[in-house]
């Protein structure tokens, strides 16, 4: 396997913080890496001049490990990826709107309907799952949740239930359902666009708020105080799977192929894992 080189050429737009700068990869710190000895996927690149923007489109959830993989692909390619984070319903709404992008990351239900759509093009890259989890604020009790029985028992005893319009949110409400309980708590749930928003009102509440959402939204708050109680009990767990695959009018195609390879190397898949996005084998 092989990585492009990036070569000079303007960039398209797509949005997001990533990779504002470019990270141009001169060519005595290449014949350095060369010598150094990177991992296999590197040692087709040639030295690149100026650096070339990669425009990706994907689901938040794997925000944490995709970052973490965009930037030592930026570093050891030369490339400059910008990213742009949004749920699922509105990545389609983006997409059937005509906005362009390079790669676009998502759960596989939606690949297969861009792909339908000629939306997309070659193979998917299986990027990996991630699972739904509970939260609560700083000092707030911990609810009990080993089994379907006690997380029926805390939404039932929380003062409010905080969830996404997204997929996991999805879940969340159809599960309450199959319990018979949604009724009796949807007048205390609040719905929000994306999982980060979930996350800053459980933070800021002042009472027995429950919150669920993907356990990497969870864990980028717990730096800030946020209580990661654990994950959905098995029985009742509920996995995201997420693909990437290059844009049908993706602007530099060589190098999303690049970006794409990397992404599902060794190198990559370990990023994701640290992560906590999982592939089911490798």
């Amino acid at each position: 396997m092989s990585l492009h080189p990036c070569a000079a050429t303007s960039a398209p737009t797509g949005g997001g913080s990533l990779g504002q700068r470019a990270r141009n990869l001169s060519l005595e710190g290449y014949m350095y890496m060369i010598n150094i000895g990177l991992p296999s996927i590197f040692l087709g690149l040639t030295a690149p001049s100026v650096s070339t923007e990669i425009a990706i489109l994907s689901g938040g959830a794997i925000e944490p490990g995709l970052n973490s993989a965009a930037a030592t692909f930026e570093k050891l390619s030369g490339c400059t990826v910008d990213i742009t984070f949004n749920t699922a319903p509105h990545i389609r709404k983006r997409l059937f709107a005509g906005d362009r992008f390079d790669v676009v990351i998502a759960p596989h239900a939606l690949i297969a309907e861009l792909r339908e759509a000629g939306k997309v093009e070659g193979g998917d890259s299986d990027i990996g799952r991630v699972g739904s989890g509970v939260a609560v604020r700083p000092g707030a009790p911990i609810p009990v949740i080993s089994s379907a029985m006690d997380i029926e028992e805390a939404v039932l005893e929380a003062e409010s239930i905080v969830f996404n319009l997204a997929s996991t949110g999805i879940y969340i409400e159809n599960l309450f359902k199959d319990m018979g309980v949604w009724e009796r708590v949807e007048p205390k749930t609040t719905r929000y666009a994306t999982g980060a928003e979930v996350m800053q009102h459980v933070l800021k509440g002042t009472g027995r708020e429950i919150g669920f959402g993907p356990i990497t939204e969870i864990m980028l708050e717990q730096g800030n105080g946020l209580v990661y109680v654990g994950p959905l009990p098995p029985e009742i767990q509920n996995y995201t799977s997420y693909s990437a695959v290059q844009m049908s009018t993706s602007t530099y195609k060589d190098e999303a192929r690049s970006l794409l390879d990397f992404l599902c190397s060794p190198e990559g898949i370990s990023l994701f894992e640290a992560a906590g996005i999982v592939r089911l084998e490798l």
